[in-house]
């Protein structure tokens, strides 16, 4: 299947210039929104979405002023899934089915641009999101974003463990093909999972918001600048999980990294090696 790497939105958060490693100039415009557009057998499947047309339309009220005020989207349309999806050549009628790597507000805000498509997310995540228990919970599921009623396909893990390169996956996920598949890795949320896709040759998995930072799932020495390892430990539910699942994925990178491209959703620099046309790293970025 054919995969197209798109920057959904655009994140300016302040201090941005604090976020990136030793060698890296980062500028206002420090974070992405990395999303899948994959040409399917039975039309387009889209994993996660960034923001959404009406978000940018009315940004305090679909993702909340504190929100708006610190992470500075860029409320740009052009970003948006749905009019890239018609700037590649499809009718937006075409996107079928949307896998979530999970509900937070910059990862699902554009479902209602697609209130036909059948929406793909592990079940733990969609308890959390419908009943949200604590004050970060209540922040970063907003409600709003699914108030049209999508049609949800919530995921559950099979008994007996089935594995992907050894890690516990979840198959045939409902009119998609065998192809697709999520991975379970909770710990940024409660029900967060990461999203496989068997492309032209070579696996890619989304590991959502599993990490942010690519030095992160580094095998030979991993590392994080200090300042985003503090909003990640700010944003978790699990601090063990979450490492662990850090753990698991760079045990992937280094024994199957000739058959998995590894990326997260809010690295500029992961997207601009796989799509350079989406975002080009500010001059002095290093890409190493």
């Amino acid at each position: 299947m054919k995969i197209h790497h798109l920057n959904c939105t655009s994140l300016c958060p302040l201090g941005g210039e604090h976020l990136g490693g030793e060698g890296d100039l980062w500028t206002r415009t420090t974070l992405v929104c990395h999303c899948l557009l994959v040409e399917g057998p039975d039309g387009l499947i889209l994993v996660d979405t960034g923001f959404g047309l009406e978000d940018i339309r009315t940004p305090n009220r679909r993702m909340g002023a504190p929100f708006v005020w610190m992470m500075q989207p860029r409320l740009d349309q052009a970003e948006t899934a749905i009019r890239q999806v018609t700037r590649l050549g499809f009718k937006p009628e075409d996107v079928r089915h949307i896998v979530l790597t999970h509900l937070d507000l910059d990862h699902a805000g554009g479902l209602a641009d697609f209130p036909w498509a059948k929406v793909h997310v592990y079940g733990a995540e969609h308890a959390a999101a419908m009943a949200p228990a604590t004050f970060v919970e209540r922040e970063r599921y907003r409600s709003v974003m699914w108030e049209h009623g999508p049609d949800w396909a919530l995921a559950s893990a099979p008994e007996g463990g089935e594995r992907w390169f050894g890690l516990e996956c979840v198959r045939d996920l409902p009119g998609l093909p065998p192809e697709v598949l999520m991975v379970p890795m909770p710990g940024h949320t409660r029900g967060h999972a990461a999203v496989a896709v068997q492309g032209e040759g070579k696996w890619a998995l989304h590991a959502g918001d599993a990490y942010f930072y690519r030095g992160e799932v580094d095998p030979a020495g991993p590392h994080c600048p200090g300042v985003l390892g503090f909003y990640e430990q700010l944003m978790e539910v699990d601090h063990e999980k979450r490492l662990h699942n850090q753990a698991r994925l760079r045990e992937l990178a280094r024994d199957h990294g000739d058959q998995v491209t590894l990326f997260c959703a809010h690295d500029p620099v992961e997207l601009a090696r796989l799509a350079p046309h989406q975002q080009r790293p500010a001059p002095g970025y290093a890409a190493a």
